[in-house]
Formats: C-alpha cells, structure tokens, sequence
C-alpha cells in the first residue's frame, strides 16, 4: 500500500531530486532511470492478458511450479508453486521472492516469511514463519525491489509497483536515494542483478540458489 500518494504532476520532480543524490554513472542511478522510464508504458496497458502471461512465463523459466488459481484458494506460493490467478507484478513479485530466499525456505509456505496480502490460509502461512521480523522487511525489500527490475525487463509499466511499493517515500530528502542505493547494492552482491542493475536472466543465473545478503 502507497503510503504517500504522489500526483502525476510532481513525479517527474520527485525522480529528479532522488536521481540528484546519486552519482549519474553509479549502478542505482541507471536502475532509477530504467524504471522511470517505464512511466511511458502505462498508456499502452497495465496487468494486460499479455503482462501476466510474461510473468507466468518468467515463474517458468526458472523452475517454479504454477498452479491456476486464486491464492485466495490457499497461498501465493505453497512451497513449490505460485498461484497465478494475480495482478501481473504480483506474480513477479512472488518469483522475485523465490529468487532472494535461501534455498531451505524455498519449500515453505510464502517462503516462511509470513502469509502473503493475497494468501487465503492465513493462520497456515503464519505458522510456518522460520525468521525474524528484521529479516522479513529486509527480504520483502529486496524482492520489491528486484521484482520492479524484472518488470523494467519484461516491458511493462514499472514505475507503479515503485510508487506502491514506497521506494519514492520522502524523495524530497537524500535517505530516499540512499535506501534505494543500499537495496540495489544488496542485490548486486547476492549475484541477483547484473553490474549495470540489469536482473540475471534464468539462462545466467547459476548462482540464484544464494541467499541475499
């Protein structure tokens, strides 16, 4: 959930000044303009039958499991597949999940961090918790984080996800720009994004199995 809400009107604004406390050649400042770039794609469609396809495709290629059907119905992952009854970016968002746990939560409910907004067994999900609640913010910012990339790289429109998902909160102070730097770094290091910020494609991603940092 947004918690600012930031009028069309001043976004370009607020891009800016966060792009102003970054080093123009450093890694964050390309993922930033990447993702603001997406800001054209939105006149072409959101959560389109073809986005969602994508997404489904990219859980695929990576060797998740899919199942069609609501999360509601049960999880947004149960351990081996994600239900893909959901909005485009939040199927990609569970695969970025899958792709920042280590690999002994990838066989636990919501990947033991918690039942998911969309997971219908809530107490079942909850139960299954296998870390702290500093660890769960953590990786739940990293998986926004890489799931807005892997949106920049399927073509569809991801500046929304980083609006709603609050990487633009406070842009008007430099702790903006510095968050945003210290989760793309994180990501780097876990080899979960290229040297430019670009996401490891399932072709190249032979050191997915590590945990993020």
């Amino acid at each position: 959930m947004q918690l600012t809400t930031i009028p069309d009107s001043i976004l370009p604004q607020a891009l800016a000044n966060v792009a102003s406390h970054l080093s123009p050649e450093s890694r964050t400042a390309k993922v930033l303009a990447r993702i603001a770039a997406t800001r054209d794609l939105i006149a072409l469609g959101v959560d389109t039958p073809t986005h969602r396809a994508a997404a489904v495709e990219l859980a695929r290629a990576f060797g998740i499991g899919v199942i069609d059907e609501e999360p509601q119905a049960a999880f947004s992952y149960d351990g081996s597949a994600i239900r893909t009854r959901s909005e485009a970016y939040v199927l990609i968002h569970e695969v970025a999940h899958w792709l920042v746990a280590p690999p002994e939560r990838r066989g636990l409910i919501d990947f033991g961090l918690g039942a998911g907004p969309e997971s219908g067994r809530v107490a079942e999900a909850n139960r299954a918790i296998a870390v702290g609640k500093e660890a769960q913010i953590r990786e739940e910012a990293l998986a926004s984080l890489l799931g807005i990339l892997w949106e920049v790289e399927l073509g569809q429109p991801a500046i929304l996800a980083f609006l709603e998902q609050n990487w633009l909160e406070g842009w008007e102070r430099p702790a903006c720009a510095e968050n945003l730097t210290d989760n793309v770094e994180a990501l780097f290091q876990a080899g979960l994004i290229t040297a430019d910020g670009r996401p490891i494609s399932p072709e190249s991603c032979v050191d997915c199995v590590r945990a993020a940092a």
